[in-house]
């Protein structure tokens, strides 16, 4: 049976893995000429590092570069709180690690290419679909060496939220909106910065801070569509507006010289109504595109593709087409925990990070955020949320 999975993000490269480690014939088709780019999601969650473990391969990823964070820290107005305590957690790993994403992109990569049923072409963007009346068949492919044609009995969609996999398969989907953006940009690190200060809130901004190791991975949060206002104050404006927020950056802020530093993301909430139709699945992004809050989107992309290997594997060792009603259990599995997912989400954008981005002044924490920094065991509710969310997969094949 031959599986073309269009895009080598976290779900496309995890499928491609988990199918080829059962042995089924897989390509994974990715438009980039690699996966390095920056100020993309790079936290690989507690259920996430469970599944690498199952796959017997968790000891070797965390032999990569990465930092281990146990405990989550923010600073609402002059308040430090800790919000989520992970040291409790019933998993192997007591903890988020943030790793950039190619570099476990790149280790997916690796541990799939050990298994002969298992091709990655890259610079191969998958422009349109093949259709057998009203079933995919395949999909059309831009290559350097110029257009062509590549023939599946299964199609995966996992080119992101602006999916034209999905596009071209004409799916529908529901659009929940976002208040805000996110301005990434990266500032250096230095000696005597705070450990792990996961963000701050104040004076009506919101502003996050990962730390990658040598340089902190920024991300300011502004109100949707909000971008040339804030470049018509002038970049001076802005880096006074990130002094504030974090005086110990006084000293680098300089470093964004100009726009080309600082990257818009558009932030985007949205669900297919139908995730397939005859011979194609839609998983990760291109099924669901999530808020970044929390930082779920790699983990909620990779359970997408357990649970489909779960499902379509058995049917894919069959040699037939697949039946659309296993695809649709690939839905009915993994539908409950997005939508709640994305629930969740949309309550903290539209009854917090909405309200903060109208105010201006000194902040205060609330009653309930000041009990969540004081009590530690109710640390361990957020902690779950966020680490291992809701339904969690297993790799059983």
């Amino acid at each position: 049976m031959n599986c073309v999975i269009a895009g080598g993000g976290p779900a496309g490269m995890m499928l491609g893995f988990l199918l080829a480690r059962a042995g089924v014939g897989v390509t994974v088709l990715e438009k980039h000429a690699d996966f390095f780019r920056d100020f993309r999601g790079d936290t690989v969650h507690p259920s996430t590092l469970e599944i690498l473990y199952e796959l017997g391969v968790l000891d070797e990823f965390l032999r990569l570069p990465h930092s281990k964070v146990r405990t989550l820290t923010g600073q609402i107005g002059e308040t430090t709180l800790r919000l989520a305590d992970f040291s409790h957690l019933p998993v192997h790993c007591k903890f988020l690690v943030f790793m950039p994403q190619w570099d476990f992109l790149n280790f997916l990569a690796e541990q799939a290419r050990a298994y002969g049923s298992f091709s990655l072409e890259m610079r191969a963007e998958v422009t349109g679909l093949l259709f057998d009346g009203e079933s995919v068949g395949g999909v059309r492919v831009r290559t350097p060496g110029g257009e062509r044609e590549r023939r599946a009995e299964l199609v995966v969609a996992a080119d992101g939220r602006d999916s034209q996999v999905r596009a071209a398969a004409g799916l529908q989907s529901i659009d929940f909106g976002a208040p805000m953006d996110v301005l990434w940009m990266r500032l250096s690190k230095k000696p005597g910065d705070p450990e792990q200060l996961f963000g701050r809130i104040d004076f009506g901004r919101i502003f996050v801070m990962l730390d990658r190791g040598d340089y902190w991975q920024c991300g300011l949060v502004i109100r949707k569509g909000g971008l040339a206002e804030i470049q018509q104050r002038g970049i001076d404006a802005l880096r006074a507006d990130i002094v504030e927020l974090n005086p110990f950056v006084c000293d680098r802020v300089t470093e964004l010289r100009d726009w080309s530093d600082i990257k818009l993301l558009t932030v985007q909430v949205n669900r297919l109504r139908e995730w397939y139709r005859a011979g194609l699945l839609c998983i990760g992004d291109a099924a669901h595109a999530m808020s970044p809050i929390g930082g779920v989107g790699i983990n909620l992309a990779v359970q997408d593709a357990v649970a489909a290997a779960d499902i379509l594997i058995p049917e894919l060792r069959r040699g037939s087409r697949i039946p659309i009603d296993a695809l649709r259990r690939v839905q009915r599995r993994r539908e409950l925990p997005t939508r709640v997912t994305q629930r969740a989400q949309l309550i903290i954008q539209n009854n917090v990070i909405k309200r903060v981005l109208g105010r201006r002044g000194r902040m205060k924490p609330p009653l309930v955020v000041r009990a969540l920094g004081a009590i530690p065991v109710l640390q361990r509710i957020p902690a779950r949320l966020i680490g291992l969310g809701f339904r969690r997969e297993h790799v059983t094949r």
